[in-house]
């Protein structure tokens, strides 16, 4: 593994209640992963991670172990790590929403209405993976090119970025129903 470089982010595990209920809601948008919980490194230890009580910045060790880092995925300059760090410390205290994982789940099966949407985007707050995916775009980066929203990813959506040869078991078995 690389060693992770400031404006690299991360993905973990939840552990409990609250891990059982983002997996769940990420397996039924199709986003089933091994991770439920994503974070930007800012350096010297520290990370800016969206929480329920707001986004913050804490020490890594704090956060649930990492599974993976992003670092050797993005070829970025130093210039471009300096923005992503910049963007990410100056979201700290931004709101946190469980309606954004509704909208989430409703942009995917492609019956979210444009007021849900609109209503999300103004409000402002942002789930973990929303947090990395809107740095990333504010310093320049374009992390999807499927043309989705910005900020309707998950945590699942991300390792998927990081891992797209891994299939999981859940792809397996939806191939096993459609193929027969």
């Amino acid at each position: 593994m690389t060693d992770p470089l400031p404006g690299d982010f991360a993905l973990t595990r939840i552990e409990g209640i609250t891990g059982r209920f983002v997996a769940a809601g990420q397996a039924l948008v199709g986003d089933a992963a091994p991770v439920q919980h994503a974070f930007v490194y800012v350096g010297d230890g520290l990370c800016v991670q969206a929480m329920p009580g707001g986004a913050e910045m804490v020490s890594v060790e704090e956060v649930s172990p990492v599974v993976q880092w992003s670092a050797g995925h993005f070829d970025l300059s130093q210039g471009r790590r300096d923005l992503i760090v910049v963007h990410a410390l100056s979201l700290v205290g931004t709101p946190y929403s469980f309606l954004d994982y509704g909208s989430i789940a409703l942009a995917h099966y492609r019956i979210r209405p444009a007021w849900v949407r609109d209503f999300v985007a103004d409000t402002g707050h942002m789930i973990c993976s929303q947090l990395v995916d809107e740095v990333y775009l504010r310093a320049g980066v374009h992390l999807f090119d499927d043309g989705r929203l910005p900020g309707d990813v998950t945590p699942g959506d991300l390792w998927k970025l990081l891992n797209p040869k891994r299939v999981t078991s859940t792809d397996r078995d939806l191939r096993r129903l459609t193929n027969g």
